[in-house]
């Protein structure tokens, strides 16, 4: 029996290294559509981040999720979130395409399933908006995501 291994253990070796979280955002959308499916009422997000906030509270003023809590660890940061089983899919758009006033309207068609149905996120001067707000506002942007 004794301490014999196959292969040569390296503890350096670069298999064994921590995962990297390329999008926070991406990561916290799979985390509310996963709990979504599985029917749960609340979800647990971290790590924390502003554009993640300002994401659910766009959700948030449409019905897509109830409340929200944030948790101050004096770390990253977690997100409590009440869901409400309204969403279907929401995703992140990467790279962050910038979009114009008037190609808003062919992204919609793109990635929503209906016209009346669903909403896409923008990062725009005035701030973190759905497509409708910016086109009041009359204003274009880069897109973040979207969710339905």
């Amino acid at each position: 029996f004794g301490s014999r291994t196959p292969y040569p253990v390296n503890p350096q070796s670069p298999c064994d290294s921590a995962m990297v979280r390329i999008s926070v955002l991406k990561d916290c959308l799979n985390g509310i559509v996963n709990a979504e499916k599985r029917g749960k009422r609340q979800v647990l997000i971290r790590p924390s981040s502003k554009v993640i906030i300002r994401f659910l509270q766009v959700m948030q003023k449409h019905g897509y999720i109830g409340d929200f809590e944030i948790v101050d660890d004096h770390r990253a940061g977690k997100i409590v979130i009440n869901l409400t089983g309204r969403v279907n899919k929401c995703g992140v758009i990467s790279p962050r395409f910038d979009v114009t006033l008037d190609k808003i309207e062919q992204l919609t068609q793109n990635l929503l399933p209906s016209k009346q149905f669903g909403h896409i996120v923008l990062t725009t001067p005035y701030g973190i908006m759905d497509h409708e707000e910016a086109r009041r506002k009359n204003t274009g942007g880069k897109i973040l995501g979207f969710f339905f």
